[in-house]
């Protein structure tokens, strides 16, 4: 029986890897990913001038593009290719940070709720409604401007908007499986509420979560960035894009090159976990919209 799964899960690799090839647009979303990621591991090693991700140095400010600089200078002279690269860590590490903690929180709490049914079912979802009746942006917003500008303060504002968005796809997947044979098999064996759900439902939805994860991803990004521009986020000089943003926006149209690249950052850092998604849509079969 375990060489017979073996062989399955082998074909079933296969056949993912060949779809893969056949999706460019797929390829494209992971290697934007990667080198994003790439730059959050190893930003230290990539950036030209590493030091510049807090060092000042005022007669070098607002050079413009140059082999030295291929991004130019910021207005007190450190080098913005430098500080795009040191801050994929910061925008990229809140971005994933805040869909894992959604996940962890909303999610399994929505599985329990779709599984159980009854009123823990009618309390969660209804907190949930509440939740998802704000805007996640205003939410976040919200609670930002009342906590310090930090790290962890940002991500829990992003987190208590996003968490909500979890229980309820917990939720509508466990309503959609909890009457499969396979779960019904489980509970006529005894099995218990905790095994029901993590082990024979749970592993089921995991396809549709990858989806999901991934295009939130994106939009943590731009979320994250926002809180960063409008002055909520981490404070400078820490290298953040949405920081740097607003920094760069009073310059603008003539120091152009200040603003734009941390803009670019944030745009193929997006695009890259949307083309991701995209793909990872049609590779698992996922046809249930999950956002």
């Amino acid at each position: 029986m375990a060489p017979h799964r073996a062989s399955e899960r082998r074909l079933r690799l296969k056949r993912l890897l060949y779809n893969l090839r056949r999706s460019p647009t797929t390829i494209a979303g992971l290697a934007i990913v990667l080198a994003f990621a790439s730059m959050a591991a190893f930003g230290e090693y990539i950036a030209p001038y590493p030091e510049d991700a807090y060092t000042i140095h005022i007669e070098e400010k607002f050079q413009p593009p140059s082999w030295e600089h291929p991004f130019g200078t910021d207005a007190v002279g450190r080098d913005i290719l430098s500080r795009v690269i040191l801050a994929t860590r910061i925008s990229l590490g809140i971005a994933l940070g805040v869909v894992a903690l959604a996940i962890l929180v909303g999610f399994p709490l929505g599985l329990v709720a779709g599984y159980l049914g009854g009123a823990f079912s009618s309390v969660v979802m209804r907190l949930t409604d509440i939740f998802l009746s704000i805007p996640s942006v205003v939410l976040a917003l919200a609670i930002a401007a009342m906590l310090e500008p930090t790290l962890e303060n940002a991500m829990l504002a992003l987190v208590v908007g996003w968490w909500p968005w979890y229980s309820r796809l917990g939720y509508s997947m466990a309503v959609t499986l909890k009457n499969e044979d396979y779960v019904l098999a489980a509970k006529s064996y005894g099995a218990g509420v905790y095994h029901i759900v993590f082990r024979e439902i749970m592993p089921n939805t995991l396809p549709v979560l990858a989806v999901k994860a991934s295009l939130d991803v994106g939009y943590a990004i731009l979320a994250e960035a926002l809180l960063g521009f409008l002055g909520f986020g981490i404070k400078p000089p820490t290298p953040e894009w949405g920081t740097m943003l607003s920094e760069a926006r009073i310059y603008l149209p003539d120091i152009w090159w200040y603003a734009t690249f941390p803009g670019l950052a944030i745009f193929f850092a997006v695009m890259g976990f949307n083309l991701l998604g995209d793909g990872l849509r049609d590779l698992l079969g996922v046809e249930e919209e999950v956002r």
